[in-house]
């Protein structure tokens, strides 16, 4: 998905390095409950909640069944207004086409709203590897970006670090970004935040370029719409002259009409707030006022492959609120980086595989079994995608895609099982050696397998010998 992420573990070995790290533990425990705290009470303020979940599935379900013609329309709007449309089948053709346009304008610079969609195709490696510097102006972005880190939250980047860790990142990465931080700079979160405010003030002023995503694309108007909590984005959507827009073609509403609910469900999901204290939209070009050019990149990038799946196609419905994320009692543990992506948790356990393909990635592979299958995601996700059934329907497809190739340990016991269990001698046989077998297999280790089950206790007889003894249980 990006370049920062190639390479990483498959899940469970990952994990096994996070839970060693108590504080990553520490940090993950205090800001998930916090943020599942908030967002509990502002939803109970709701009488008609679940009508608005299924509202919102019921809407994006439609666009999904219907996404061409939505789309088609969605590029008219946008060009009768005055923008610039691109289609980008994947992550190098997007990137080309934001690079193409930095490049035409002669900048070395960009400002960047926080944007998953940016973040899923390795914007910000791509526009080095050409000399452009891609700065973010989201808080926690800038964290992870001066600690040269990776994101573990799709709503909080930097979740995984506390207030001390961040002052150490800021006097450390602000001075090597060439504006050092405020002397005498302490781990107080207003000066912290003023510190970073500091920074890309300067960056604000004098970019010429801005690159932003987008939480919803209007069809109807050529509308699009960015929520955020802190004016940063504000800021990138109104100075530059040139923006361009990254935008997944499932980020598409039919009409203005339709936002009513996602703003509902949105920040009540995400932050625990009623409403986010910044919603920004803009349609096209409007003369004398914000950006003079803009360009919209409508990206796939495995999403035409994601709806192909009857069961996953429902993972489209994302509007990247997190909330499945702080429910989520393997992500609460494990924290964001061991699932090797952007789109951490539950819906990025479904998301990944199903952008991307399954069997061909290990790493990838591993998502679908990063879950209890507790069913808290589902409960929580504000569009009721129903994550434990695709993570199962996935971990069937991972199954199947193995099938023919060099089989695993685990599957040559099933067979052996299955063999076993249609030949009564071959039974009978098996079951005399139980005891004996789990006796063998407790002294010498089985932890591929027990690591993650209970090996129960053999009985003391057989069921078949039971029922001799006992004549049939009748003594």
């Amino acid at each position: 998905m990006t370049g920062t992420f190639l390479g990483m573990p498959p899940f469970p070995e990952a994990a096994r390095i996070a839970l060693a790290n108590t504080q990553l533990r520490t940090n993950l425990a205090h800001a998930t409950a916090t943020i599942r705290d908030k967002r509990a009470r502002v939803v109970a303020e709701v009488d008609d909640w679940e009508e608005l979940r299924t509202a919102g599935a019921a809407t994006k379900d439609r666009v999904l069944l219907d996404l061409d013609t939505h789309l088609v329309r969605l590029e008219e709007s946008l060009i009768r207004a005055g923008a610039t449309v691109h289609w980008a089948r994947d992550a190098e053709e997007a990137c080309r086409i934001v690079a193409d346009v930095a490049k035409a304008h002669h900048v070395d610079e960009v400002v960047k709203v926080k944007s998953m969609a940016t973040q899923e195709i390795g914007l910000n490696e791509a526009l080095a590897q050409e000399g452009i510097s891609a700065w973010e102006t989201d808080l926690a972005e800038l964290i992870v970006q001066l600690g040269d880190d990776l994101p573990s939250h799709i709503l909080v980047p930097a979740i995984h670090r506390n207030r001390a860790e961040i002052r150490e990142i800021f006097l450390a990465g602000m001075a090597r970004a060439g504006r050092p931080a405020p002397e005498g700079l302490d781990d107080e979160p207003a000066h912290l935040a003023e510190a970073a405010r500091l920074h890309l003030r300067e960056k604000f002023l004098r970019a010429e370029v801005a690159v932003s995503g987008a939480n919803f694309a209007v069809a109807e108007t050529g509308t699009l719409v960015v929520v955020e909590s802190e004016g940063n984005g504000r800021m990138c959507l109104t100075l530059p002259q040139v923006l361009v827009s990254v935008v997944g073609i499932e980020k598409v509403v039919p009409t203005w009409a339709d936002l009513d609910v996602f703003l509902q469900l949105l920040p009540r999901s995400s932050t625990g707030e009623r409403m986010n204290p910044f919603t920004s939209t803009w349609t096209g070009v409007t003369p004398g006022d914000g950006p003079q050019e803009v360009h919209v990149v409508l990206l796939d990038n495995g999403r035409t492959r994601a709806l192909a799946d009857e069961v996953g196609r429902q993972a489209l419905r994302c509007i990247r609120c997190s909330a499945c994320l702080n429910v989520c009692p393997v992500y609460e543990r494990t924290g964001g980086h061991a699932y090797g992506s952007v789109y951490p948790g539950p819906i990025g356990a479904i998301l990944n595989p199903l952008l991307r393909g399954v069997g061909v990635d290990d790493q990838v592979d591993s998502l679908p079994y990063a879950s209890s299958l507790c069913g808290a995601c589902y409960d929580v996700c504000p569009v009721k995608i129903d994550i434990p059934s695709v993570l199962v329907d996935l971990r069937a497809q991972v199954v199947d895609a193995h099938r023919g190739g060099v089989p695993r340990p685990e599957a040559v016991a099933m067979k052996a099982a299955a063999a076993t269990f249609r030949r009564p001698g071959l039974l009978r046989a098996a079951e005399r050696l139980t005891r004996p077998g789990l006796a063998v297999v407790r002294r010498v280790g089985a932890s591929a397998w027990t690591g993650a089950r209970d090996l129960p206790p053999a009985p003391k007889e057989s069921f078949r010998a039971w029922w001799k003894r006992t004549d049939g249980g009748r003594s």
